[in-house]
C-alpha cells in the first residue's frame, strides 16, 4: 500500500502544478504567440495551431522528467 500513497501523492502535486499552469498561462508573456504559430483568420473562419509553442512545451516538459528520473 506505501506504493499507492507515494504515487496518489505525485499525481496530485502534478495535478496542483498544472492547474496553477493554466490558471497563469494568459498573465505569461508569448505563451501562446510565438513566432512559428500558425493562425489563419478568415471572414467566418479562424484557425490557431500553437506549433512552436507546443515545440518548447515539449522540450521543458522532457528536461523536467529527465531531471525527475534520476
Amino acid at each position: 500500500m506505501p506504493g499507492i500513497g507515494r504515487m496518489l501523492v505525485i499525481l496530485g502535486v502534478l495535478l496542483v502544478i498544472v492547474g496553477l499552469g493554466f490558471m497563469f498561462a494568459g498573465k505569461l508573456p508569448y505563451i501562446g504567440r510565438l513566432p512559428g504559430d500558425i493562425y489563419i483568420k478568415r471572414e467566418k473562419f479562424s484557425f490557431y495551431f500553437p506549433l512552436a509553442t507546443s515545440i518548447v512545451v515539449s522540450i521543458i516538459l522532457t528536461i523536467l522528467f529527465s531531471i525527475f528520473r534520476k
